[in-house]
Formats: structure tokens, C-alpha cells, sequence
């Protein structure tokens, strides 16, 4: 790659936890002699995801209006092409954004797009005997792959010291000084959920260790009325829901010493801060890629995989037997808690 500077762009919209996992990919691209400038195509909302990158720029698509359909792709690429694009990055690679990428193309955009490793997921999901199963490359190595086909070598991950962000102040007096432990149950899909009786169990186990602060968080009004319930039975137990900003749920996730989450997008996010990471796992699994940035297989909870050998029942946990839910009840609360632990 030439001395020039060149400017790049990322496409990747999608899932929360799948734009948070291109933020460990950028500190690599930053580590480079001469770093490129970068637009990032993906939601506002993301938008605090890349505040700690100087050369970073979000570009939010109206993909609902302006930027709806073949014409809306049209003005979009002219958008785009007017910041001078000199490469394309396609993080994301699905049908409706073919069009942008083509249309840098044939307009001599040197573009590289993710390979998902689709075959490869097939087979994982096909598996009938836990045995048969096989680590696929992660995401994150996945989107390394596209920067080096694009002409980047990226250097090694280092440790990322993160600067000092502070505790948001609806929260600070009550956990400051304590070891905080965050804890985020939901996710799109029930089969990736923590069923709430078993949260339960493992609340009640972990507001027992000696001066910890207890951080639930989730989204929407169901989820804030089922944590806010469960938070009024301890003193140390707090929901986050809807108490604060995006931002200032970053902040805060930023100063856990431990999250525990589901196969989700806090467990990426917490991840993306150098936090333990221990993530419990229901009908997905870790081979699949989506392991949390830098985190030990050690940290993977899974059920009992001989009773449900289905497991993994698809990629993102959108297909599954009903009876497969059951697969919570074989999770052990013990290597949680002792995990947790491990981490204060």
C-alpha cells in the first residue's frame, strides 16, 4: 500500500454486536505506519461506538427514505462518492448493498467484501454429535481478512488501555468503590435468552459476594418492567434500563470488572472495552465465530451438549426445536459464579 492516505469505506449496519466488533479491527488499522481515513456506513445510533477515533466519520444511510431501493442506492453512491472513497471495505456483504458496492466497482473503487464462511456454518449446523464440531474463523478475523485483501497487513492485536470514562452520575455514588458485575439476559431471540428463572437463581447467588454492585441491563419496557422487578429485591442489584443515554451505557460497561451476557451484543461491547467477557450460551455456540473479542474458551457456558447435540440449531438462534429450550435448565450456575469470581 502506498505512502498516500487513503480513505476507506466500511459498510457494516446490522446488529449492535456486529458493528461493535469492527471497533477491535479499527484500533488494528490505527496501529499502521501511515492509517487511513474512514467513513463508517451504519446507524446514528452506533455513532459513540467510534468516538475514540480521530480519523473516524460515521455516514448514516436513510436506507427507510431517500436511500430506499434501486434509485435511493443511486444517490446514496453519489453521496458517498463525493467524500472520495478510494477503497470499499464491505463488512457486511448482504443482497441489498450489492448495488452500492458494484456501483464503486465499475467506477474503478477497488472493493473487498466478507465472506461469512456459509458452508462452513452449514456444516456446524448440521452436526448431530457434539464431537463433529469445529472452531471457525471469528468475525474478527474475518474482517481482518478483508483489510489485508484491500492491502493491509494489520498488526497484531495489543492491549487496549482505554482512557479513563466516567461513571455516569444517575449511578456513581451507589457502585462506586464496589466490584461491578453486569449482567444482560436478552437477546432478539428466545433461544439465546436466559429464561427468568433461572436469572433469578443466579442474582440471588451473586448478591452474596462481599461488596459488588450488581448492573442489569436490557431494552425496551418488558425487559426495564421484568429487571426493575427483580432489582427491588436486593440492595445491590440495579437496572440500567432506560436510566441513561447510549453513551453513558458505554461509560458505565466500560467500568465493569466482569459482564456476564448472552450470545449478544453487550457481551461484544463489553469486549470491544477489554472487559472479561463471560458469556453464557443457549442454542448457538462458540464455534460459530462469534466469540466476544479476546476472550478464553474458558469463559464459554454452554449446556449439556450430549443431551442436546443439535446444538448449534442455526447460526443466529432463529431456528431451533421448542423442546430445545429446555437446554438452560443443564447450565451450570456454579462455573458462572466461579468464573465471576475469577474476575474480582
Amino acid at each position: 500500500m502506498s505512502n498516500q492516505t487513503k480513505h476507506i469505506l466500511i459498510i457494516r449496519l446490522s446488529a449492535m454486536g456486529d458493528v461493535a466488533m469492527t471497533v477491535p479491527v479499527i484500533r488494528r488499522v490505527n496501529l499502521l505506519k501511515n492509517p487511513p481515513k474512514i467513513t463508517v456506513l451504519t446507524r446514528s445510533f452506533f455513532k459513540p461506538f467510534f468516538d475514540e477515533f480521530p480519523n473516524v466519520t460515521v455516514f448514516t444511510p436513510d436506507l427507510k427514505g431517500k436511500h430506499k431501493g434501486i434509485i435511493g442506492l443511486f444517490k446514496l453512491y453519489k453521496e458517498l462518492a463525493a467524500l472520495r472513497i478510494d477503497l470499499v471495505a464491505d463488512l457486511h456483504n448482504v443482497i441489498r448493498l450489492k448495488i452500492l458496492v458494484a456501483l464503486f466497482r465499475v467506477n474503478g473503487v477497488t472493493c473487498m467484501q466478507l465472506d461469512k464462511g456459509r458452508k462452513e456454518k452449514k456444516q456446524l449446523i448440521e452436526a448431530t454429535n457434539p464431537n463433529d464440531l469445529f472452531q471457525l474463523k471469528s468475525m474478527h478475523e474475518r474482517y481482518v481478512t478483508v483489510f489485508n485483501k484491500l492491502g493491509y497487513e494489520l498488526p497484531p492485536s495489543s492491549n487496549y488501555t482505554q482512557p479513563d470514562k466516567k461513571i455516569p452520575s444517575y449511578i456513581k455514588t451507589t457502585i462506586e468503590g464496589t466490584k461491578r458485575i453486569g449482567i444482560a439476559p436478552f437477546t432478539t431471540y428466545k433461544s439465546k435468552t436466559l429464561p427468568i428463572s433461572i436469572l433469578k437463581k443466579l442474582i440471588k447467588q451473586l448478591s452474596n459476594i462481599t461488596n459488588s454492585s450488581i448492573l442489569l441491563f436490557g431494552g425496551g419496557e418488558e425487559e426495564k418492567s421484568l429487571l426493575d422487578d427483580v432489582a427491588k429485591e436486593y440492595t445491590n442489584v440495579h437496572s440500567i434500563v432506560k436510566k441513561g443515554s447510549f453513551k453513558e451505557e458505554l461509560d458505565l460497561i466500560s467500568n465493569l470488572d466482569v459482564m456476564i451476557s448472552m450470545d449478544s451484543g453487550n457481551g461484544h461491547i463489553a469486549a470491544m472495552y477489554n472487559i472479561p467477557v463471560i458469556t453464557i450460551w443457549g442454542l448457538t455456540h462458540p464455534f460459530l465465530g462469534f466469540t466476544p473479542y479476546n476472550q478464553p474458551m474458558k469463559n464459554q457456558i454452554l449446556p449439556d451438549l450430549e443431551k442436546y447435540p443439535l446444538i448449534p440449531t442455526s447460526v443466529y438462534g432463529n431456528k431451533y426445536p421448542e423442546t430445545y429450550l429446555d437446554c438452560f435448565n443443564t447450565i451450570s450456575l456454579e462455573k458462572i459464579i466461579a468464573q465471576t469470581k475469577h474476575y474480582l
